[in-house]
């Protein structure tokens, strides 16, 4: 059942409306075409669907892009996957975002301790010019792959630009990988250079990260150097990592001048990867000018970031987020990088970072936001966050209690936009309008450009009724294909198997009345009791509820040839599951969706199993429940959580 939203939450005032970028693209849109959408933002996404190829242009001029365009901004619009969009442009990922080389901040990190480490514009094109020399040196050419095995730090965006400037590829993941989860990436890219850290902090935990690092050098012989970061010690033993060389090595103090490589706009510029919970993750390959434009238009006309913005997102190099916080240095804004325990502090390390570094636009994951919940910190009360003008959301769906709390526990004037989309497409379907009114549970709209909607079994759009989400026509950042994937099968076996020529994303969803949507779910771990297709999070919009519980997941189990629902907790060190737990579970889910979505079974479990990047794994847990093998464990942060599903009594009764 879904509750329609009858007020906004938040509504922008006459004054935000009249500086937000997205504002200012409609009058550059109608100086530049004729079309006038007359500030409304619907009919501004209309005509991007209708004239794609002068939205799409309009957003490379506005943005300020760097490169030159060509003539030709695409061939078919309506050919999805195939079109071909800028197809004479040349450009380079790393120009754009070194645009600026002054002495604003461009990099703050920042970790759990407190330690503070800023770096200028002028100072980040300098360590990437020297970087980008001894890489040069070592015959990086365009279109190798260099992988990043390291923590969310400075040298991480350093490395990162550097391969990019010549025209490389890049690919990373987070040192709390395991080795075989590394290989199972890294080994199927077969990458020149390894960079790496020779550990990190977490909880107030040193880990050492080079005895792995050295196992990914042996395991993969393609890599010729591996470069090591020192964050633990000043001195790191790299006697036991082939072919290793400290980073301070790598920066000449007389480097060649930083040169651009010219790329085309499809060229690969980074490799991301699947999850790998059902095998091996699948290389998904994004190209140079589909990343950087899509990101620009994502920046500046729906999380209105400028060069005054002080950008922080929470996430790991493992995580397509990453790769789009990176990607606000093309703007001018200055990134406030974090690694380490979000809860660090008694949970309130990311929200003193908000008043510490003056943080304007604060980016985490709805989980995050529920745990914060949970946990009592309200941080109205105890911090000023005065800067603080945007909160970002994604990762799961942020129910419209989470969407509730933020404006109680923030501030009631806060742009809070929920943002959906994936590795997949390294951006967004849908997700903020700085301009339009936040209405809880919902994220605002679909992404200029994006033809996003919601399809029932039939194939036909519907709102207000559940369904799949789909996007219906290309758009510059549809993947340029999986890695070692020459004739595509693969690829559209993964998106264009139900609907050919529909990009099918994987997500159940419902389509608002005010223009919105609500994601329910993946579309792989719906529910489905007596024929009755039930999304995941409307399930865990009500546990969340409950203050015992602290952690769920539910799935699906084959039961008398029906499907029963099955839900595990995770609750509070001094809470019990017994009958009036069980029965106030259930009546708050029976009362507020429908007697379906109650489960048949609630049992408690000590840990529930999560990706690296802090997904639920729900088909994990199915798969363990019905006996079956679960193939790639090094994929879950906590795969020891497994073990807790495996056997349980409980379950064949």
């Amino acid at each position: 059942m879904t509750t329609k939203a009858t007020s906004a939450l938040w509504a922008p005032s006459t004054e935000r409306v009249a500086s937000a970028q997205l504002t200012a693209f409609m009058q550059f849109v109608t100086a530049s075409t004729g079309f006038d959408a007359g500030g409304d933002y619907f009919a501004l996404h209309q005509w991007s669907l209708d004239q794609p190829e002068a939205f799409w242009r309009a957003v490379w001029e506005f943005t300020n892009i760097q490169g030159d365009a060509g003539e030709a901004v695409c061939d078919d619009p309506k050919a999805l996957p195939g079109c071909q969009w800028f197809p004479n442009a040349t450009l380079n990922f790393a120009e754009n975002l070194l645009r600026f080389a002054d002495d604003r901040e461009a990099l703050v990190e920042i970790d759990e301790s407190g330690a503070r480490r800023p770096m200028s514009y002028g100072q980040l094109r300098e360590q990437v010019s020297k970087l980008a020399s001894w890489m040069r040196g070592q015959g990086i050419q365009p279109d190798d792959r260099v992988a990043g095995f390291l923590p969310n730090c400075t040298e991480a965006v350093v490395a990162m630009l550097a391969t990019t400037s010549l025209g490389a590829v890049w690919s990373s993941c987070s040192p709390d990988f395991g080795m075989q989860g590394a290989v199972d990436r890294f080994g199927q890219i077969a990458p020149k250079v390894l960079f790496t850290a020779d550990g990190y902090r977490y909880n107030g935990k040193t880990c050492d990260s080079l005895e792995r690092a050295g196992e990914i050098a042996d395991a993969i012989p393609a890599i010729e150097h591996v470069v090591v970061v020192a964050k633990l010690s000043d001195s790191p033993q790299l006697e036991q990592i082939r072919a290793a060389i400290p980073w301070q090595s790598c920066l000449p103090d007389s480097p060649e001048p930083l040169v651009f490589a010219p790329r085309a706009f499809n060229d690969p510029l980074f490799i991301l990867y699947s999850s790998g919970t059902t095998g091996v993750p699948k290389c998904i390959v994004h190209g140079v000018g589909g990343t950087l434009l899509q990101h620009a238009k994502e920046h500046a006309l729906h999380a209105d970031i400028t060069r005054e913005d002080r950008f922080f997102y929470f996430t790991t190099c493992g995580w397509m987020m990453w790769n789009w916080l990176v990607s606000g240095l093309a703007r001018g804004c200055t990134l406030i990088l974090y690694d380490g325990s979000p809860f660090a502090r008694e949970g309130h390390r990311l929200i003193d970072a908000i008043d510490e570094e003056r943080i304007t636009v604060f980016g985490v994951g709805a989980k995050y936001l529920g745990a914060l919940e949970k946990s009592g910190v309200h941080p109205a009360r105890s911090h000023q966050l005065t800067s603080l003008q945007t909160v970002l959301s994604t990762g799961s769906p942020l129910p419209h209690e989470g969407f509730e709390w933020v404006y109680r526990a923030f501030k009631p004037d806060l742009h809070l936009a929920s943002i959906s989309g994936g590795t997949d497409i390294v951006s967004c379907f849908a997700g903020g309008v700085p301009t339009l009114p936040v209405y809880a549970g919902q994220l605002q709209a679909a992404g200029l450009g994006m033809a996003t909607a919601i399809w029932n079994e039939a194939g036909e759009p519907v709102v207000g009724e559940k369904g799949e989400l789909v996007c219906t026509q290309s758009f510059p950042s549809c993947p340029v294909g999986f890695w070692q994937d020459a004739d595509g099968t693969q690829f559209r076996k993964a998106y264009f198997d139900r609907w050919p020529g529909v990009w099918a994303h994987g997500d159940y969803g419902e389509v608002t009345p005010e223009g919105g949507f609500i994601i329910h779910g993946r579309s792989d771990a719906v529910l489905n009791p007596g024929g009755v297709r039930i999304g995941t999070a409307e399930i865990y919009r009500q546990v969340e509820r409950v203050p015992e519980v602290i952690d769920s997941v539910v799935v699906g189990q084959t039961w008398q040839d029906d499907v029963r629902v099955v839900l595990f907790v995770v609750l509070r060190a001094d809470a019990i599951l017994d009958e009036r737990l069980i029965r106030h579970i259930q009546d708050e889910i029976r009362t507020n969706t429908t007697p379906r979505h109650v489960p048949a079974k609630i049992l408690q479990v000590a840990d529930i199993p999560r990706t690296i990047s802090g997904k639920i794994a729900e088909l994990a847990v199915r798969k363990i429940i019905h006996g079956e093998t679960v193939g790639n464990r090094d994929a879950l942060a906590n795969p020891g959580a497994l073990s807790l599903f495996s056997d349980l009594p409980e379950l064949i009764e």
